[in-house]
């Protein structure tokens, strides 16, 4: 017999979960104990939300299963956040609240997490694809085991348990629960697609994030090439595609190239949407003189397809990889090589003394001084669709950036996560001081645990994206800008990190190629601040 906090840690170690994410409380303790023994480290994150962004990178990166806990009350309502961050991003992860103890319930209890207080477990509902609390010892294995399903299922997401302390603590027998490999179904619609692929003129594909999710990004590399489809992405698909290449058309929507409009605007006949809600942000300046005469949906589930461009519709249900792969499977291979252009060096001015630089400059000096193979995890906020304008990709799955839930903070701690899930990888944060004032603090965690990962910060003293937003609704903004700017080199070295400030490209490319040099002797996260142009106009101006 063993405790049920020493069978979840058992159940841990089993998925490959080498780390978990938060701040202990003396509900979730025995979990922390148990995890101890086992070997696994806990991340003592600065916040729940913090941890829960760590947890949700760890299962990005690693593809297993990262776990975030907290404990009862205001420690599991801080994760609600990041719940519905991971939701967004279709990414499985299991949070653990706890709660004082089943016994007591409908007593007067602090931090009570039951229907008698605080209830987590209906607060998590709608931010995950299962709540539920662990009411007896004995059931614990039937919720884990169908915690995990839902996770892993369809549209991938996380799940939440609360667990009272009583219950950690009572001794059941050991059992240990396999993360589930999802039967993928394929649509039965695949050779109508073909059919309408091999008689479209002016094809085009429109690729969103699911193409991340799903690690499709060789079936539609090929899907391109043997159809010589153009390729434009949503803000959330930046990354799913090589810019050098000579089918892409770089980015749609805010963070839009000028590439992909003038396409739409010679006409589409078939468009091939891949992996996106087509939301307000995928959509910001696409007319009705732009809609194609017919489009091709591939999605995991139904709900958005066909409602945001009225016209004939095929929907494609189902895992987005598994479907191209039934396309691709027969076509023969062509060489890449063939399709792939040089790699650009970015020429620019340099600023005058007494000015900041350009967002768009300083993207363009990082993306010239960062190695291929960097990894970026776009915080929300008008840098990062800087970043989908101008960031040049070179290796598919290097840029990650949510355009749905959008919460400010949540790339810090998913580099971080992601950083230790996978130590061999070049991981940076392209991040505001807006997010940095949120959860900027988890640059000490970064440190604390060895999780070198380089932090980007772009600073106007203002939340950019909002401030511009409101002077060109009302000719001036209200609360958006900062009367205290933050000083983002200071801050990091408060705690304990190496840190730059930068005015003008060459002390930025000089700043990052020393961070990298000190990540690697030392193992350590770097921060370097970028001072960037605050009057300038972000290329978020055409949401709606």
């Amino acid at each position: 017999m063993e405790s049920c906090a020493l069978v979840l840690a058992k159940n841990f170690k089993h998925w490959g979960t080498n780390h978990i994410f938060g701040i202990p409380g003396k509900a979730i303790s025995p979990i922390i104990f148990a995890t101890d023994a086992y070997d696994i480290e806990f991340v003592l994150s600065k916040h729940e939300t913090g941890a829960g962004f760590s947890a949700a990178g760890y299962s990005l990166m690693s593809e297993k299963f990262g776990v975030a806990i907290g404990t009862s009350g205001p420690g599991g309502t801080n994760l609600l956040t990041a719940a519905g961050q991971a939701k967004a991003s279709n990414i499985p992860m299991l949070i653990i609240t706890g709660h004082p103890g089943t016994k007591d319930s409908g007593k007067a209890m602090g931090q009570d997490s039951s229907i008698f207080g605080t209830d987590l477990v209906e607060m998590f509902k709608p931010v995950t694809k299962f709540s539920a609390r662990v009411e007896r010892a004995d059931l614990l294995q039937r919720y884990l085991q169908h915690a995990l399903e839902k996770a892993f299922t369809g549209v991938k997401g996380p799940v939440h348990l609360s667990i009272a302390f009583d219950i950690l603590i009572e001794e059941i027998e050991p059992f240990v629960v396999e993360l589930p490999t999802p039967i993928e179904m394929i649509s039965p619609s695949l050779h109508e697609v073909v059919d309408m692929l091999n008689v479209a003129k002016r094809p085009l594909l429109y690729l969103g994030k699911g193409v991340h999710s799903s690690r499709a990004y060789e079936e539609v590399r090929r899907l391109a090439e043997n159809w010589n489809i153009p390729v434009m992405t949503t803000p959330g698909g930046k990354g799913t595609f090589k810019s050098n290449h000579k089918l892409s058309l770089g980015a749609f929507g805010l963070g839009g190239t000028i590439e992909s409009a003038e396409y739409l605007q010679q006409g589409v006949d078939l468009m091939i949407v891949i992996g996106t809600k087509l939301s307000d942000m995928s959509i910001a300046g696409f007319t009705k003189d732009f809609y194609p005469k017919h489009v091709i949906h591939f999605d995991y589930e139904q709900t958005f397809i066909g409602k945001t461009i009225e016209v004939p519709t095929t929907a494609i249900i189902g895992d987005i990889r598994s479907n191209l792969s039934f396309i691709v499977r027969n076509l023969r291979e062509k060489v890449e090589l063939e399709f792939i252009l040089p790699r650009k060096v970015h020429q620019f001015d340099m600023n005058e003394p007494n000015e900041r630089m350009t967002s768009e400059t300083t993207l363009k000096v990082i993306r010239n001084t960062l190695p291929d193979d960097a990894i970026i995890f776009g915080d929300d906020g008008s840098h990062t669709f800087y970043g989908i304008k101008y960031f040049d990709i070179y290796e598919p799955g290097s840029f990650f950036f949510d355009d749905i839930f959008g919460a400010m903070g949540h790339g810090i701690g998913y580099s971080i996560g992601a950083k230790l899930a996978a130590p061999d990888k070049n991981i940076v944060c392209l991040v505001g001081d807006g997010c940095m004032f949120m959860h900027g603090t988890e640059i000490s965690t970064a440190l604390n645990y060895h999780s070198p990962v380089l932090f980007l910060v772009l600073n106007n003293g203002r939340l950019d994206m909002v401030e511009k937003g409101m002077r060109k609704m009302i000719g001036k903004s209200i609360g958006a800008v900062y009367e205290t700017p933050l000083n983002a080199a200071l801050f990091a070295q408060s705690m304990g990190l190496s840190s730059f400030r930068c005015y003008n490209p060459e002390q930025l490319q000089e700043a990052i190629q020393e961070a990298y040099v000190i990540m690697k002797e030392m193992n350590q996260p770097v921060v370097v601040e970028i001072m960037v142009d605050e009057n300038e106009i972000p290329p978020t101006m055409g949401r709606q």
